[in-house]
């Protein structure tokens, strides 16, 4: 019994990856769609949304199963808890994607200064970088890596910020109404960051089982 405990917890475990891994490619085609202006790869992404959301289910409800069956506890039942904390989170980031895919079909009909599409672009990259992080960070228990997505995110925020200070030299009234849809796509993008930070608290706390670890790291390197 205890060696089919082991491999469901490895398949959820796996699943959950899986999921972080689809919310890459999410948010990576909900990008492009935006900066290509390509609306079938905006509807493929609103199109897909349904299957993560069925997948995070199945993992919450895999989860209280297992829970329910073989009465994990300590480490086993913090592993348990916390894949269900991060599919929730992965779901989330993946209705941001959903956003801005639908914020592409809603500009694809017109072409604004490039120097926005070029924002969103880097900060999409960023992004991707967090998102791999996170996914690394989870399946190698990497504490250490866990704590740098707190630094990964902060140039997403800086580019954000830009976004006003571009939007400020728009003069033309649709160039500003098309520039409003932008900024809602880069705040998106910096939520999707913001999620990776909270999933990887949640793995500091399921390495350690201290939910101040991170803070205790930050402070360990000041």
């Amino acid at each position: 019994m205890r060696e089919g405990f082991r491999q469901e917890l490895k398949e959820l475990k796996a699943e959950v990856l899986s999921i972080g891994r689809a919310v890459t490619d999410v948010t990576r085609d909900a990008v492009t769609s935006l900066v290509e202006g390509d609306v079938d790869l905006a509807e493929k992404v609103i199109a897909g949304d349904s299957e993560i959301d069925r997948r995070t289910l199945g993992v919450e409800e895999h989860s209280l199963e297992v829970i329910a069956t073989q009465f994990p506890v300590a480490r086993d039942l913090r592993l348990l808890h916390s894949l269900t904390y991060i599919a929730l989170h992965l779901e989330r980031m993946a209705d941001l994607g959903v956003n801005i895919a639908r914020a592409a079909k809603r500009t694809a009909d017109r072409r604004g200064p490039q120097t926005l599409y070029d924002l969103i672009q880097a900060q999409g990259n960023l992004v991707y970088r967090v998102l791999d992080a996170t996914c690394e960070a989870l399946e190698k228990n990497d504490l250490e890596l866990a704590r740098k997505l707190q630094d990964l995110d902060e140039p997403i925020d800086h580019l954000y910020k830009q976004f006003f200070r571009e939007l400020a030299r728009l003069q033309d009234e649709e160039d500003i109404e098309w520039a409003s849809m932008m900024v809602l796509a880069s705040r998106y993008l910096e939520r999707i960051a913001d999620n990776a930070v909270d999933i990887g608290e949640r793995i500091a706390y399921l390495v350690t089982g201290d939910f101040d670890a991170l803070h205790d790291l930050d402070q360990e390197t000041d």
